[in-house]
């Protein structure tokens, strides 16, 4: 595979919204470790549009295999509609290259497996050669502090979470700018897979675990002219036997983005993404439950503010995707972590689909079929391509 000597040459598929946010970071010359190899999208006006938008130079393209096969490129990143990311992430690794997909991993369980599957087999025959995932929160220094006090036993036993992220609105001319945006047939899934997929995998990864069951109530075209979920409501409980509760919507105005995790010995509360609250007990709350005489009681806390300094988001994970490739860092996000956060979005649309709560890791041919159903009854709608800075709207 052939290499610049120094900076590793990223290939982007896809040059929509989220694939110009990464030319504009790379041209911007942010990334220390990696140049634009080439340019790949499959509509051909909108690929011209965009190249002459960013001044660009590198060569461009309307299929991803004679891009991946052209020698241009080094390493890709993925940011097509969701349903492509597997089979053009497993693409890339099967020519030899290093990939990272956005997110979300996939739309479905089995088609996540089966990319995962693909890296697994690439790396037990290349050690070197890196399959990651743009979780770019996972940078956010509020989240990566709560993570390491909940590992530390800062809170104690996990007793409860309440995650309200409803921060994101999106008008009507949103979901009309593209003809597969918010449809079963081209996205596959509505603010689940679009705005919260961050927020899903977040959890997992601060707690430390996954949930054992889900029981949610999504509303499909609740808000919008859409035939998705675009307002969530979600109750989760865990192998302790503790339970959560994640909200999310795309038409809250004022929205709220507010995480409350509450343990034994005390609890975390991040509101806006970045402001962190410790309160820690004056002992555990099960022993004071067990000695304490007064009745009613009061278990004394400390409160203190957490002071977090802002993330790099996405820069900082393409930097170290480029440094893990030139063998200068560890990998930060693994791909195979994306499965995480596909489980649980698709535990929350199979939920509402049968109307009762689901277990999790959850059936991946029942919701295959259930997902086929409405793909098969799904609308096919009419429009361009319109193409959207998404800076501001993490």
């Amino acid at each position: 595979m052939a290499k610049s000597k120094e900076k590793v040459r990223i290939g982007i598929v896809g040059f929509g919204n989220q694939g110009s946010a990464y030319v504009r970071i790379l041209k911007a010359g942010l990334v220390k470790d990696a140049v634009i190899g080439a340019v790949c999208d499959i509509n051909p006006e909108k690929l011209e549009s965009q190249y002459k938008k960013f001044n660009l130079s590198c060569p461009k393209y309307t299929d991803h295999k004679e891009m991946f096969a052209s020698g241009d490129v080094d390493a890709v990143i993925v940011t097509t509609p969701h349903y492509f990311h597997p089979p053009i992430v497993i693409d890339a690794l099967n020519a030899g290259l290093h990939a990272m997909s956005d997110k979300p991993a996939g739309v479905y369980t089995k088609q996540v497996k089966e990319m995962i599957a693909v890296a697994q087999k690439v790396q037990a025959e290349d050690p070197k050669r890196i399959f990651a995932i743009m979780f770019n929160q996972r940078t956010n220094h509020a989240y990566k502090k709560m993570r390491e006090i909940i590992a530390n036993g800062g809170i104690g036993e996990l007793k409860r979470f309440n995650w309200i992220i409803t921060d994101w609105y999106r008008a009507q001319s949103y979901y009309d700018s593209s003809a597969w945006r918010a449809t079963w047939k081209g996205e596959g899934g509505g603010v689940l897979f679009n705005q919260a997929p961050h927020q899903l995998d977040l959890l997992s990864w601060i707690l430390g675990v996954m949930p054992v069951m889900i029981d949610t109530h999504c509303h499909f075209g609740k808000w919008h002219d859409i035939e998705v979920e675009d307002d969530v409501t979600a109750y989760m409980e865990f192998p302790n036997g503790a339970t959560g509760v994640f909200i999310t919507s795309t038409a809250d105005a004022p929205g709220t983005n507010r995480l409350e995790i509450l343990g034994t010995k005390g609890k975390l509360v991040c509101t806006d993404g970045g402001k962190l609250e410790y309160y820690q007990n004056s002992k555990d709350e099960r022993e004071f439950n067990k000695t304490h005489k007064g009745g009613f009681g009061h278990l004394s806390c400390k409160k203190r503010r957490i002071f977090c300094l802002p993330s790099k988001q996405h820069l900082e994970i393409l930097q170290n995707y480029a440094a893990a490739i030139l063998g200068k860092e560890e990998l930060k996000v693994r791909g195979e972590e994306g499965i995480n956060g596909v489980q649980i979005m698709d535990a929350m649309l199979l939920s509402t689909w049968l109307d009762r709560p689901v277990a999790v890791p959850i059936d991946d041919e029942l919701y295959l079929q259930e997902l086929t159903k409405r793909q098969e009854s799904g609308r096919v709608k009419e429009g361009g391509d319109v193409v959207l800075d998404t800076r501001g709207t993490y």
